[in-house]
């Protein structure tokens, strides 16, 4: 599991950063979202304020944004352990934790190919991914 170094620690815990005009990444919010039931988790769009200022805390660009990042017990996880760490956080998903014994090179490498071709293979929203009323009280921006 790779975690950022210690300067790279942020004050809001369980944050999910997420690219808010990529349908796929807005799709992976709402499935995070649904199962979620202690609501722990909080997410911002990386075009809002709040988004980008953490984005650029970790060396992320925010105009063009390589991976997904999760804070979880005040540590960042990107790409593939980003979205494990998500899962198996989540009711019924804590099987994904045996993911881990997959080589992190080959997590990210599958990672990384869906991540360039998000955008043609699963669309483009012309502005950000708008949340339901439920899941508003969730956002940060």
């Amino acid at each position: 599991m790779t975690e950022s170094p210690a300067p790279n620690r942020w004050p809001d815990d369980d944050v999910i950063l997420y690219d808010g005009v990529c349908v796929f990444c807005s799709r992976w919010v709402r499935f995070v979202a649904a199962r979620d039931a202690k609501r722990r988790f909080r997410f911002t769009a990386i075009q809002s304020g709040y988004g980008t200022r953490l984005a650029q805390a970790f060396s992320i660009n925010p105009e063009d944004p390589d991976t997904n990042a999760v804070i979880h017990g005040g540590v960042a996880y990107f790409k593939s352990d980003g979205a494990l760490t998500v899962l198996s956080n989540l009711p019924e998903w804590e099987w994904v934790r045996a993911l881990r014994l997959v080589p992190k090179p080959l997590r990210d490498a599958v990672y990384n190919l869906v991540a360039r071709n998000r955008y043609r293979i699963f669309g483009k929203y012309g502005e950000c991914f708008v949340p339901d009323e439920a899941m508003r009280a969730r956002v940060l921006e």
